[in-house]
């Protein structure tokens, strides 16, 4: 046989392999792509097919998330997962609220135990990448205090030299509070709770000169307080604290509900669309209305939501100014002024990106 003859022959193989191996490639990459597709439905998928929404929230926070005398949950975190549930089956009330504590939380989100997380989080770069988080966008923007007695004598940081301080572990509070006090060169006695209340019942038991968390959590928490106008919030803001819900990494399309249902609350707001009027507002001719509310193009579509997925939002719990009035504002226990939570044509920072 001709050598040249040996030559195809030992040719034809590799390249058989080689056209096989790229058609492999190819399919593998199809598979994948088509996994991907799957994956980004699944969470959509499993919470309809299971009928509801399963929301992980702190359960123990006046005006975010805690549980009335009548049993019912109530506060700003609680109305996010009923917006999420009415979006997806027109029913705010299509949620399982389950508590979580702050070292509990982000596993109940990796492993599938919760659907989301609305736990007055902080948005950090490491929760967004070590932890694996997807954020929506912020809900509230806070920042860390610290309650003292008023009768203690302490009002700044630096009167809190070698004194005992209460917080939780688990938390950005806790690293904040060793940042700013290394930064000052104080040394102060950290006083560690997995829990909570344990944290405030021993504050208010005296086994520390002060606890720090979130301001907002510290107003909330004062109310509780056996003699709530003995205490004071310091004039002091530790840190940025953007509070945000929070998904599992990978899935984009539960991700892109969860972001777009806050910016439905945020948008609605500023579009003056609220529970009382937006029955009507279907009916208006303006553009700016037909479209958000649904009635032209295909918004809900590229969601996997109906159309009219921001009327079923706004009908069941208002527009974010609705929601934060009825757990945060001037008419309840708290009185938070909106400050940074306002719109941004108010000099706030909420802004939601064009519904287009």
């Amino acid at each position: 046989m001709p050598r040249w003859c040996c030559s195809i022959l030992i040719t034809i193989p590799i390249l058989l392999t080689l056209i096989s191996c790229s058609g492999a490639q190819r399919k593998t990459a199809v598979t994948q792509d088509g996994s991907a597709t799957q994956q980004a439905k699944g969470r959509l998928e499993t919470i309809k097919n299971r009928g509801k929404l399963i929301c992980g929230v702190s359960g123990e926070l006046p005006g975010f998330s805690f549980v009335r005398a009548d049993g019912r949950y109530a506060g700003l975190d609680v109305d996010i997962c009923r917006a999420i549930a009415a979006a997806i089956f027109n029913n705010p009330n299509a949620v399982q609220f389950r508590n979580l504590n702050a070292k509990e939380r982000f596993t109940a989100v990796q492993t599938g135990e919760v659907d989301v997380l609305s736990r007055n989080t902080t948005w950090t770069l490491g929760r967004d990448t070590s932890v694996k988080m997807e954020f929506a966008p912020v809900i509230f923007y806070d920042g860390q205090g610290m309650m003292v007695r008023k009768n203690s004598g302490l009002k700044k940081l630096e009167d809190l030299k070698g004194k005992p301080i209460c917080t939780q572990t688990g938390t950005t509070n806790e690293q904040n509070l060793a940042d700013q006090m290394r930064r000052r060169g104080l040394p102060y006695q950290p006083v560690v709770f997995e829990d909570v209340n344990t944290a405030y019942t021993a504050y208010a038991e005296g086994r520390c000169d002060a606890v720090t968390s979130d301001r907002s959590q510290l107003l909330s928490r004062r109310t509780a307080l056996p003699n709530p106008q003995d205490h004071e919030i310091l004039n002091v803001v530790m840190s940025k604290e953007p509070l945000a819900p929070a998904v599992a990494e990978g899935d984009t399309r539960w991700t892109n509900i969860v972001r777009w249902v806050v910016y439905t609350l945020i948008e609605a707001e500023e579009l003056g669309v609220n529970s009382k009027n937006v029955t009507q507002l279907i009916s208006s001719k303006d553009p700016l209305f037909r479209r958000f509310l649904g009635v032209e193009g295909g918004l809900g579509k590229g969601l996997g939501l109906t159309n009219d997925f921001t009327v079923r939002i706004v009908k069941s719990v208002g527009n974010y100014g609705e929601i934060y009035n009825r757990n945060l504002g001037p008419n309840t226990a708290l009185k938070l002024d909106r400050g940074l939570n306002n719109l941004w044509t108010k000099k706030g920072l909420l802004y939601a990106p064009p519904f287009r």
